[in-house]
């Protein structure tokens, strides 16, 4: 099996690195330093077990230079996805998933690539890029749900299961990944969002009741919104996500809480934004989703017309 990882952050550098190191032929879509880096010495992983490090690796930052996949795994951030999916065409890759966090990511590949080769899919994972080719995971190791989009498994879906499982990945086919993808969103969206608002890391907006009670009534919120365009989260949705946040460490951040208050470009749109444009959509409100996404786009917009 061929895979190319598209974006080398986090999730694309740890991924990469595990089915490398099963023995997949593994290639990225990178620039600048970070493809420098997988060229020469490739992907160093530290987890709470083990570290270890696989590579060098093809890397390019033109998709055309790479040989055709047969499989595309879509590493970049969700505001990336619109202008790389166009790119992407050349491969006429047989599979290609996206694991990106919200829940139009499958869309907008499909709206360049068609629908037949984009799957569903989603992970979860609490790690950093901290350096071009370094990754560190903090919590739990690499889960992946992925399935059609129509629903349930195939038979490339169930190979691609079989060769994560072999890389040391949890893997989960669901019946409905739609549900998958909008029960994430609304565990790491309104993280996010609370995390950047308080200025707070999980241990503490986790043990303060005011910011735990508008955590909650943000999950409440995305529940709302999925079961307006037809997708019902499970009645334990929103037990299981505060579950989930009371396992992390007390440090924890989610990455779209960490763009925010580095001043980089975020997940915003992606993870808070959505929420507000389908609540409104669907005719409903989501004040909590509106107000503080209100706030933080103002911010948002403010530093990134301070950047150089």
């Amino acid at each position: 099996m061929r895979v190319i990882l598209v974006g080398a952050g986090a999730v694309g550098g740890l991924l990469g690195a595990m089915l490398a190191r099963s023995g997949v032929d593994v290639a990225f879509v990178a620039r600048g330093a970070t493809r420098d880096v997988l060229r020469s010495s490739g992907v160093r992983v530290r987890t709470p077990d083990e570290c270890f490090e696989t590579g060098p690796f093809e890397a390019e930052e033109n998709p055309e230079m790479l040989a055709p996949p047969d499989t595309v795994f879509v590493t970049v951030k969700s505001w990336q996805v619109k202008g790389i999916a166009p790119r992407l065409r050349s491969w006429s890759a047989p599979a290609v998933v996206p694991l990106q966090n919200g829940v139009l990511a499958a869309e907008v590949l499909a709206e360049s690539l068609g629908d037949a080769p984009v799957l569903g899919g989603l992970c979860h994972v609490l790690a950093s890029a901290d350096a071009p080719g370094e990754v560190t995971v903090r919590g739990a190791p690499l889960r992946i749900a992925l399935g059609e989009r129509s629903g349930g498994s195939s038979p490339r879906v169930d190979m691609l299961a079989a060769a994560l499982r072999a890389a040391g990945v949890t893997v989960a086919i669901p019946a409905d990944i739609r549900i998958d993808l909008w029960e994430k969103l609304l565990f790491v969206g309104p993280m996010g969002l609370v995390g950047a608002s308080t200025g707070l890391a999980a241990g503490e907006y986790r043990a303060l009741a005011k910011s735990r009670g508008l955590l909650e009534g943000a999950m409440a919120e995305v529940a709302r919104v999925a079961g307006a365009h037809g997708v019902r989260v499970s009645d334990d949705a929103i037990v299981n996500a505060l579950a989930r946040l009371d396992a992390l460490p007390p440090d924890a951040r989610t990455s779209m809480q960490r763009d925010l208050e580095a001043g980089r470009q975020s997940e915003l749109e992606e993870q808070v934004g959505v929420i507000v444009r389908m609540a409104e959509s669907a005719g409903i409100d989501a004040p909590i989703h509106r107000v503080l996404y209100a706030a933080r786009a103002a911010q948002a917009a403010q530093a990134a017309a301070a950047l150089p």
